[in-house]
């Protein structure tokens, strides 16, 4: 065999192997990604609910902070299928009860309503947290308003909104002081 015979058949080889792998890959691939259980409605959804936990004063309230977004990522990325199944059938049935309630959804609520709602949702989810540990069963998820609040305070008080528009935030590092004086009304500090 010449050398020239040689390294053609070389870069023939070589190029269907590239060539024909990849195609077969193709096949492969998914036409489509995950479906995902959280619609823009059901952000804007956890975003009002987040929005009533942490209102709009003379400081941005939660929906500034797209806390929605925030728990959206939270639960399908770092809870557990119970815990997520809990949460989604949660906000669902969320919804129903506004329907049956008060004849419209969460968003178009009024802001009485709203509060109104998510006081009774707190009652709720501390009876069934207490007889949940009272039970000994921590492998049922806990009631999914207790996971939609703490998220909220989580994504609220972890973003940039929170940390520098509602907290104390000094971006100057400096020395540390351990004992400040605090008078009551004073912000809390964000570090």
């Amino acid at each position: 065999m010449e050398r020239r015979e040689l390294l053609k058949s070389i870069a023939l080889l070589t190029g269907v192997a590239v060539v024909g792998g990849e195609f077969f890959l193709t096949g492969c691939k998914s036409a489509t990604g995950p479906v995902s259980a959280f619609t823009p409605a059901t952000i804007a959804l956890l975003d009002e609910v987040a929005e009533t936990i942490i209102p709009t004063t003379d400081t941005p309230g939660a929906k500034a902070a797209q806390t929605g977004a925030f728990m959206k990522i939270m639960i399908e990325d770092c809870y557990t299928k119970e815990e997520q199944d809990a949460f989604i059938k949660g906000v669902s049935s969320l919804n129903e009860r506004c329907q049956k309630e008060f004849n419209r959804p969460f968003i178009e609520l009024e802001a009485s309503q709203k509060l109104s709602l998510l006081q009774k949702l707190e009652r709720e989810a501390k009876e069934y947290n207490t007889k949940r540990e009272e039970n000994k069963e921590k492998k049922t998820p806990p009631h999914y308003y207790s996971m939609m609040k703490q998220l909220t305070l989580w994504g609220f008080f972890s973003s940039e909104t929170g940390m520098t528009k509602t907290l104390r935030h000094v971006p100057v590092p400096g020395r540390y002081d351990g004992n400040v004086p605090y008078t009551k009304g004073e912000k809390a500090w964000a570090e």
